[in-house]
């Protein structure tokens, strides 16, 4: 169970990803960037948090289950 867990915690990381790398490509982030110099705070999170969860997921998966 608990690598099954871990797995969809690295496929929603990676999805959290592409969206936000989607996310930063977009007009709004363009303007935000053009007045402050940095992309949405909505690009950075979920970003941000992508990466959380794909490192707990893949983190997850390499420790494997313990089993007695």
């Amino acid at each position: 169970m608990n690598r099954l867990l871990s797995l969809a915690v690295l496929a929603c990381g990676v999805v959290l990803i592409s969206i936000g790398i989607s996310s930063s490509n977009s007009a709004a982030s363009g303007v935000s960037r053009l007045l402050t110099g940095s992309p949405t705070d909505k690009t950075f999170w979920l970003i941000i948090g992508g990466v959380i969860a794909t490192a707990f997921g893949a983190a997850g998966l390499m420790r494997g289950s313990k089993s007695s």
